[in-house]
């Protein structure tokens, strides 16, 4: 008798969670398993920003250690994508610049922050046959990874507001023909909300 009243209460609790909700359980438990893509993302600061923020995305030229060789803007390219949906005054410099050129641009484009970006390591896992006819090591089968480092700077008066890095691993499921760039959209789209204090 009693496991059926506690079978009915998980019934009744169960009734009540969105589909919505139910998939997006499902999928945070995939990720984490493994079976999808996961990704990891520790701010420093818990500061929103303004949603009528002007803010100017810029990476760095510094090559991500790991082997990889994303394309060189690929991470402003990603970052841009995901702001716009959020921000509606947003740029991004058209190719990698330092942290001192990044600020200038920022300023001249009167943008209110500097978003710069670097990837910090990328890990390019064999995926497919291609890859594998290249690499023919077993030791290299897997799923690819990827740390991006992130800075918002005030660019009126250079300070630091918030740091992130945002570590991601692809899924058993979604690993053919991806490449760790592929990992950076969601944890960026991601970040974005964060900054503006909105959920999904």
């Amino acid at each position: 008798m009693r496991n059926l009243v506690v079978l009915l209460a998980l019934l009744a609790l169960s009734g009540c969670m969105k589909v919505s909700d139910l998939g997006e359980g499902a999928r945070y438990h995939l990720s984490d398993a493994g079976v999808l893509n996961h990704s990891e993302t520790r701010r420093f600061n818990n500061l929103r920003v303004q949603p009528d923020s002007f803010i100017y995305i810029g990476q760095g030229s510094f090559v991500p250690a790991g082997g990889a060789y994303p394309r060189p803007n690929v991470v402003a390219e990603e970052a841009f994508q995901a702001f716009v949906e959020y921000f509606p005054l947003v740029r991004r410099a058209p190719a990698p610049l330092g942290l001192e050129q990044a600020l200038g641009e920022a300023r001249n484009a009167g943008a209110h922050y500097l978003l710069y970006a670097r990837f910090a390591r990328a890990d390019d896992r064999i995926g497919n046959a291609d890859e594998w006819a290249d690499q023919e090591a077993l030791d290299r089968l897997g799923v690819d990874s990827s740390v991006i480092q992130i800075m918002l700077i005030e660019t009126s008066t250079r300070y630091l507001i918030d740091t992130a890095t945002i570590r991601s691993r692809g899924g058993l499921l979604t690993m053919r023909d991806n490449k760790p760039e592929d990992l950076l959209g969601p944890p960026l789209e991601d970040y974005a909300r964060s900054l503006l204090g909105v959920s999904r």
